[in-house]
């Protein structure tokens, strides 16, 4: 038999799954309806505008009112990174290549439309219904390839830890890190002069010659989507020759 869980209470809740009550009046608020105001309110302010007590503001109730539907922040900011999610695109008439291209792309472009979803959301298996759907529509396109399904959900973690890193680097070019705002970075050349500077030939012979040869100057593409679609082909190069020996 099957060991019984215990779900925390928000993944109860996101998935519908809390009893209703039949008694007493309707509610007036229900996750959906919170979780869109936390949302609305960290695009225009940040993280830093997102307390119990501001949500609760946006939606005219006070804020222990919110607390019979998220326990706590770490709640309600579970809620904001599952609900920020919009409907995957879909992989009918696709190739899984280009399928997974855009599926790639769609998840980088989410957390740079919405920069606080990065430090609200530390990476972890999904546990929600919308991020859900993204994983089995990537399994979906992997389908009849040959491949076991632990090997397509490797495939989409690779993905998705890609979208991940590039989303955050180039947050982190456009300003997001302190540190290098104050040593004055602000591109990939002046990350480029940085390292020429630190590094010691002798302990870093091949990234200091690379630096010393300009190999960051003219490598804004960090911040473009030359590189994103040079390190998202690397990537699916690799599940196509996995595909290939499944095949063979």
């Amino acid at each position: 038999m099957a060991q019984e869980r215990s779900l925390p209470p928000i993944v109860e809740r996101l998935w519908g799954r809390e009893p209703v009550s039949r008694r007493g009046p309707r509610p007036r608020l229900d996750l959906a309806t919170i979780t869109a105001a936390a949302i609305e309110i960290a695009d225009a302010e940040g993280l830093a505008g997102v307390s119990m007590a501001s949500v609760a503001s946006r939606v005219g109730v006070a804020a222990t009112a919110l607390y019979r539907y998220v326990g706590s922040k770490e709640d309600l900011l579970a809620a904001m990174a599952d609900g920020v999610a919009p409907p995957p695109p879909e992989p009918e008439g696709m190739s899984w290549r280009d399928y997974l291209a855009l599926w790639t792309r769609a998840q980088r472009d989410i957390l740079l439309e919405h920069a606080w979803l990065l430090p609200a959301s530390p990476p972890a298996p999904p546990l929600g219904p919308r991020r859900l759907l993204w994983l089995d529509r990537a399994l979906a396109a992997l389908d009849g390839l040959g491949l076991d399904d632990g090997e397509k959900i490797n495939v989409a973690s690779a993905l998705t830890g890609y979208a991940l890193t590039d989303a955050a680097l180039i947050q982190a070019m456009g300003g997001g890190d302190p540190q290098l705002e104050e040593a004055g970075i602000t591109g990939a050349a002046d990350y480029g002069e940085v390292l020429i500077e630190v590094l010691d030939p002798e302990t870093y012979p091949a990234l200091s010659a690379a630096a010393r040869a300009g190999a960051f100057h003219g490598a804004e593409g960090w911040v473009d989507d030359a590189d994103f679609h040079f390190g998202l082909g690397l990537l699916l190069d690799g599940v196509e020759a996995l595909i290939a020996r499944r095949s063979g």
